[in-house]
């Protein structure tokens, strides 16, 4: 293993004192994986005032982030570690937080603590690689598992459920058999975690490679950090246009969706109407009239319940109901699109219906995805060429229609004229034509 320039250096500056100082954790895993490691910690056997007493004897700036865990952040050429005292935790009384630790002087005790084997490892270029519990060896048999009791682990820690399925998803890893009956015996403990825990260990599992098969698998899981989603799970689809069932379908979707957040939850959720809306015909093929704005109804109390931040919550929300309004390969209706909706808003949507169609019959979706390539590349084309699509594209503007005497809602009214017919190609996005019509066809 190669540790970073910055942690050696941090890591021989404990040392150097007399300290032992391990590389430990998610940044060790992520080493031996050759993947790239954003967080790395180091513990230590030194106590929180013998790590500041060294950092201070070295000219390292640290900030005290939570000492009474035994934790000091440390700032180190652009770089920030967080440098832990080994410890032991007390009881935990929430299935979240323990009640107190103890610092130890032992780096086994301090491993014994952790979630998973494959993040119970420790590393410094003296010990080489410590691995108490076997975690490199589930690194290459791709398996997560629990450190010691599961279900002592996930009792401490509900949180540690999310983990386990988060790493599954993420690092496309199997759940060891033990440790997943733990997940499902205890998954209501997870009703005692916060709803910002909730969404940002989710927020990494359906941006997973192996997202498909832990959806499906754990979707016992999904329905309780999002209840809304149960109704959907035993619902067929008898149409020609479905091959799975509506959550097979969701999970699918969301595969298929780029890896982009807010794409990936509006593909989770643009669905979960369909449990409401459901009709039989008398040929026996179901239809789900209406269900994009059933689902956008529940969609936006999930998110509001998540807490997600703003910029997700709109991009989801503008997308869900409209997930399946018709597009078109028309450059005049790409082009009012653009103008009604904004490009990034309209290339989510293409994105968005590529994921739906993506995770239907492929006999039947076939010809809308090649039309799906062709709306964007028309879009791309006229992105551009520069061709006009909102008002502040026009060759003229606001003071242009005041000093032709409009005024209030009649100049924005005016605009908007004119902006219709340059997108029909009625009028040039020329300002002499513009003003030219204005004076003789807008009283």
């Amino acid at each position: 293993m190669t540790i970073s320039k910055n942690a050696r250096e941090i890591i021989s500056a404990l040392e150097n004192a007399g300290y032992e100082a391990f590389l430990v954790g998610g940044c060790v895993r992520d080493y031996i994986m050759k993947r790239t490691c954003d967080d790395v910690d180091i513990t230590t056997s030194a106590t929180p005032d013998e790590i500041e007493k060294v950092l201070i004897n070295n000219n390292i700036k640290f900030i005290e982030t939570g000492l009474k865990h035994g934790t000091v952040t440390v700032l180190f050429n652009g770089d920030a570690f967080e440098v832990t005292t080994y410890r032991t935790d007390g009881d935990y009384k929430d299935n979240r937080h323990p009640e107190n630790v103890r610092f130890v002087k032992n780096l086994s005790e301090d491993l014994a603590r952790r979630d998973f084997t494959v993040n119970a490892m420790a590393y410094n270029d003296i010990a080489g690689l410590v691995d108490l519990y076997g975690g490199k060896e589930d690194i290459d048999n791709k398996i997560i598992r629990a450190v010691g009791d599961p279900d002592k682990r996930f009792n401490e820690d509900a949180l540690r459920i999310m983990r386990a399925i988060r790493f599954a998803s993420v690092l496309s890893f199997e759940i060891e058999n033990e440790t997943k009956q733990a997940v499902f015996k205890n998954k209501e403990l997870l009703k005692n975690v916060s709803s910002e825990r909730i969404f940002a260990e989710l927020s990494k599992l359906l941006t997973g490679e192996n997202v498909f098969n832990v959806l499906m698998e754990y979707r016992e899981i999904m329905a309780i950090i999002i209840p809304e989603l149960e109704p959907i799970f035993n619902i067929p689809q008898n149409t020609k246009w479905h091959i799975y069932d509506v959550w097979g379908h969701t999970c699918k979707a969301v595969e298929k969706a780029p890896k982009d957040l807010a794409l990936r939850i509006t593909m989770l959720l643009h669905d979960i109407g369909k449990a409401f809306s459901k009709t039989t015909d008398v040929n026996g093929t179901d239809h789900f009239k209406g269900h994009q704005k059933i689902s956008a109804v529940y969609t936006e109390n999930i998110l509001k319940r998540l807490k997600v931040p703003n910029e997700i919550y709109d991009r989801v929300m503008f997308l869900v109901p409209i997930h399946d309004m018709h597009i078109g390969t028309d450059r005049k209706k790409i082009k009012k699109w653009l103008s009604k909706a904004g490009e990034q808003n309209l290339r989510d949507l293409i994105e968005v219906k590529r994921a739906d169609k993506l995770a239907q019959n492929p006999q039947m979706a076939q010809r809308e995805l090649i039309n799906l390539d062709i709306t964007q590349a028309v879009l791309d084309e006229i992105i551009a060429e520069g061709e006009p699509f909102t008002v502040k594209d026009l060759a003229v503007n606001g003071n242009d229609m005041l000093s032709l005497g409009f005024q209030g809602k009649q100049i924005g009214n005016a605009l908007n004229t004119l902006l219709d017919k340059v997108i029909n190609d009625e009028l040039e996005n020329k300002k002499d034509d513009l003003i030219s019509y204005v004076k003789r066809e807008i009283p």
